[in-house]
């Protein structure tokens, strides 16, 4: 392994586009009974938002490699399917979570609020796109993060 300067870790920036999808299908799981119970288990639904939030908040602010979703797959999946072909760029993805953070915060505080049309609304998007991302690949964060990073200052 080669070495990097300051002592960074050189896989912090890349990460096993399997894992991804993997994050995105267990975010769905857990937006989708957000959006079961929330209704009528009010916290245990916003405790399971608050969850998410915070894991949306560490894995786009501290690591993806860290995040709760990651170990998961370390431990269980990783060993069973082996090595990636290659490895992903970590900004795109981290820009998604951050973008995931700052919908599914909003859409808690709506609830706290007691305005539940819009954090019913807010989670119903950012479930939408985690299933997508989980079923198709499709990382509408990462494509936005592509667009926002091709416009670059002349």
């Amino acid at each position: 392994m080669r070495s990097t300067s300051g002592g960074a870790c050189p896989l912090r920036a890349q990460v096993d586009p399997r894992l991804l999808r993997f994050s995105a299908a267990a975010t769905a799981c857990v937006l989708a009974v957000v959006l079961l119970v929330v209704g009528a288990a009010r916290p245990l639904g916003l405790g399971l938002l608050a969850s998410q939030v915070a894991v949306f908040a560490f894995t786009a602010f501290v690591s993806f490699q860290w995040s709760v979703w990651a170990q998961l797959f370390a431990r269980f999946i990783w060993p069973r399917i082996g090595a990636p072909a290659g490895l992903e760029d970590t900004r795109p993805p981290r820009f998604a979570q951050f973008v995931g953070f700052a919908f599914t915060a909003v859409a808690l505080t709506a609830f706290v609020l007691g305005a539940d049309a819009a954090g019913y609304g807010l989670t119903a998007l950012a479930f939408a796109v985690a299933a997508l991302n989980a079923s198709t690949g499709l990382c509408l964060g990462c494509k936005a993060y592509q667009l926002v990073s091709r416009r670059k200052p002349a």
